[in-house]
C-alpha cells in the first residue's frame, strides 16, 4: 500500500525487548504495510522532536509485522543517538512517522516455502514474510544475547559468530546445507556481505532471490538521492526503487 503524503504522529501501545532488540508496536490505522516496506521514524518529543530540541534524521525501519488492529511492530537496535530514543520510547508516546514505503517483497508462487536468510536486525522484514507467507527461518547473529532475536520466529535454525547458541559459524553455512538438500527460493535480508554470499549461491542453485537492502537514507521517497545502489540497469535508489531487489538484478 502507497503511503499517504506527509508525516503524522502514531501512538506507541507496546514495547518488548528480546536481548539487544527492542519491538515497538504503533498504532497507524491509515495505511497496511506489506512484508519487506519501511517507515521512516523519529520520535515526536526529546532529541529530536518538540520546540527548540536538537533535531536528528528520522531513521528507516522495517516493518516487523501489522496486525488486524492497526498496530504495525518495528524492530530497533540502539547503534546510535537517534535509535537510542526511539528503544527508549514507551507506551503513551507518540512517534513521527512517514510510510510505508518502497517496494516490498513478491509472495511466493507455487505453493512453495522459501528460505528466509537473516542477519542481525536484518530479520525484521523476514519475521513479516514469514507470517504472511510461511518459510524455514536461517538466522545469523554475533552472540547468544541477539540470538534471542530467533524468538521472533515460529521455528528457526540460528547461527552465531561465537558458537554459544545454534550453528559455530555464518548463516550461510546453514544456506549451503538447506540448499544443498532441495533447492528453492530466497528471501533475505541482513548485512551487505551476507547478502552477496546469498545472491551467489542462489546463482549457482539457480533458484531465485529477493533481498531486502539496507541504506542509510535522508528523505526515504527519493529526493535525495543518497541510497542509490549499483544494478545490472544503472543505478536505483534503495528507498524508492527497492527495498526489496531482484538478485538477479544486482549481479
Amino acid at each position: 500500500m502507497s503511503a499517504p503524503f506527509g508525516r503524522r504522529r502514531a501512538a506507541v501501545r507496546h514495547r518488548r525487548s528480546y536481548g539487544p532488540y527492542v519491538v515497538l508496536g504503533a498504532l497507524d490505522s491509515t495505511a497496511r504495510a506489506q512484508p519487506g516496506q519501511f517507515y521512516m521514524l523519529a520520535s515526536a518529543e526529546r532529541w529530536g522532536g518538540g520546540e527548540g530540541e536538537r533535531p536528528y534524521l528520522a531513521r528507516a525501519v522495517s516493518v516487523l509485522a501489522v496486525a488486524d488492529d492497526g498496530i504495525t511492530e518495528f524492530l530497533l537496535e540502539d547503534v546510535g543517538p537517534g535509535t537510542r530514543r526511539l528503544c527508549e520510547a514507551q507506551p503513551g508516546e507518540e512517534l513521527l512517522i512517514v510510510g510505508p514505503l518502497g517496494h516490498g517483497f513478491v509472495p511466493p508462487g507455487g505453493g512453495v516455502l522459501p528460505l528466509l536468510v537473516g542477519g542481525g536486525i536484518g530479520i525484521a522484514p523476514l519475521v513479516a514474510v514469514q507470517r504472511a507467507w510461511g518459510g524455514a527461518a536461517l538466522l545469523g547473529f554475533r552472540d547468544g544475547d541477539h540470538a534471542k532475536g530467533a524468538e521472533l520466529f515460529t521455528e528457526a535454525l540460528v547461527a552465531t559468530d561465537d558458537g554459544s547458541v545454534g550453528h559455530h559459524g555464518l548463516v550461510s553455512d546453514l544456506l549451503e546445507a538447506e540448499l544443498a538438500k532441495q533447492p528453492r527460493p530466497i528471501y533475505a535480508c541482513g548485512p551487505a556481505a551476507m547478502l552477496e554470499d546469498v545472491r551467489r549461491r542462489a546463482a549457482h542453485y539457480e533458484v531465485a532471490s529477493q533481498l531486502a537492502l539496507e541504506a542509510p537514507m535522508a528523505c526515504g521517497f527519493g529526493a535525495c538521492y543518497g541510497c542509490v545502489v549499483a544494478t545490472v540497469e544503472g543505478y536505483r535508489r534503495v528507498c524508492l526503487d527497492g527495498p526489496v531487489f531482484d538478485g538477479a538484478l544486482l549481479a
